[in-house]
């Protein structure tokens, strides 16, 4: 069985990022893949990297979990035209990834999802994650999902009312889950 790890989210809790990326899990698991994921509230708490507060339990679950991924989807908020600093804190955390016999997200791939306000600003958070996982070693998929996010993108259970949004988010899931051990 294919086991994916999500991760993304905000400080707050049903973000549209979050939201955004529950629903490309979804579709990851309607192709097949387990999966376990790592919300805004987890990565929220977690100290800086390296930081003196970094002890060795501190993202070790993630870590972990990510080692033995087959593939991944990640989901950051857009500020000020980039990533957020708390999802580019819990990407620190894969420099624990950096000896193993697969380092980093190497022959994963990696599925994207950018939410923001603005299109610039959505468009451009995603080309930061798809940079950040071509350092990392991973491969991005096909489609990456750029979401402007607005009172129509979601209904009040957070289901997908956007068409475009739901159809750019199944197809992220689909392609991490289908690509998964492939690479």
């Amino acid at each position: 069985m294919t086991f994916l790890v999500a991760l993304g989210g905000t400080t707050r809790q049903n973000s549209s990022t979050e939201k955004a990326l529950a629903a490309a899990c979804r579709a990851a698991q309607a192709s097949g893949a387990t999966l376990r994921m790592f919300d805004g509230s987890y990565i929220s708490g977690l100290p800086h990297y390296g930081s003196s507060a970094d002890g060795n339990a501190a993202g070790a679950e993630m870590v972990e979990a990510i080692r033995k991924a087959d593939g991944v989807i990640i989901a950051s908020p857009g500020y000020h035209g980039s990533i957020s600093g708390m999802m580019k804190n819990a990407l620190d955390y894969l420099e624990d990834l950096a000896q193993d016999e697969r380092p980093y997200l190497d022959s994963r791939p990696v599925g994207l999802i950018a939410t923001a306000f603005g299109h610039q600003a959505a468009m451009s958070t995603l080309l930061t994650l798809r940079t950040i996982t071509h350092a990392l070693r991973g491969w991005p998929t096909p489609m990456g999902a750029a979401i402007r996010t607005t009172a129509e993108t979601f209904d009040s259970d957070g289901a997908i009312i956007d068409q475009s949004a739901k159809f750019q988010l199944d197809l992220v899931g689909q392609q991490v889950a289908k690509a998964a051990g492939r690479l």
